[in-house]
């Protein structure tokens, strides 16, 4: 046996759920997630029930706080909890629990079992239910971009919440993403001023925004031949939100 297969066969291997790959982004885990999920398997395989960040930035190629960083997106996100097992010698040991993960995944399994059963005519559209993933797929990805940094826990957990509890239309946080990059400031709090304001208004998709600030340049635009101005005067732009503290 040469080197190469004596070091391959002492390796061993790591047996992960075909499920899990072909479903990982219906229960909202990301691409970097899956990794960092591959790499705790693969450590706790071997014996270590905690594995370590250090280890596990090693063989990603990342640092350390990067790991740390999916690690607490993975709790947050319910993916997975912290638990404890008994070793050998009866002491308690820390590990990671990816129960949560598997009811996720559960949940799955049990929306294409009633897709399937459903009758023909109303189990088409599953398309939409995609469509809507995709653009909230994008809506993360496009605030991680325009941030130019990856998303705490905390962030992840407000944007999750404007789609899921506030309902707001991925468009509409893409617009306010859009006010936020203009006025140079990166931070969802200011977003969340934005998003709050348009809701007063009542204005709740990117078209009404659009066709509000129509009807207010109307408004604001100089009447020729208006008394004392000349027909000439201008009025500045004044947005339709206001951003106060």
């Amino acid at each position: 046996m040469d080197d190469f297969t004596r070091r391959y066969v002492q390796a061993g291997q790591t047996s992960v759920a075909n499920f899990l790959l072909d479903h990982f982004r219906e229960v909202g885990m990301t691409t970097d997630q899956l990794l960092v999920y591959l790499q705790i398997r693969r450590l706790m395989d071997q014996g270590h029930p905690w594995p370590d960040a250090e280890t596990m930035a090693k063989h990603l190629g990342w640092d350390v706080q990067r790991v740390y960083q999916v690690l607490h997106e993975l709790i947050a996100q319910k993916l997975m909890a912290l638990g404890s097992v008994t070793d050998a010698q009866g002491q308690q040991q820390d590990t990671y629990d990816f129960q949560l993960l598997l009811e996720k995944l559960s949940q799955v399994a049990v929306h294409e079992r009633v897709a399937q059963e459903a009758p023909t005519t109303t189990a088409q559209p599953a398309a939409p239910a995609k469509q809507a993933e995709s653009q909230r797929v994008a809506v993360f990805n496009q605030i991680e971009q325009e941030f130019g940094r990856p998303l705490s826990p905390i962030e992840m957990e407000t944007i999750n919440d404007w789609l899921k509890q506030d309902h707001y239309q991925p468009e509409l946080i893409q617009l306010a993403l859009k006010e936020s990059v203009l006025n140079q400031v990166y931070n969802l709090k200011y977003m969340d001023r934005i998003l709050g304001n348009w809701e007063k208004k009542n204005l709740r998709t990117a078209a009404q925004v659009q066709q509000e600030r129509a009807r207010q340049a109307d408004r604001q635009a100089p009447k020729s031949g208006a008394p004392g101005n000349g027909g000439n005067s201008t009025i500045p732009d004044v947005p339709i939100f206001k951003l106060t503290d």
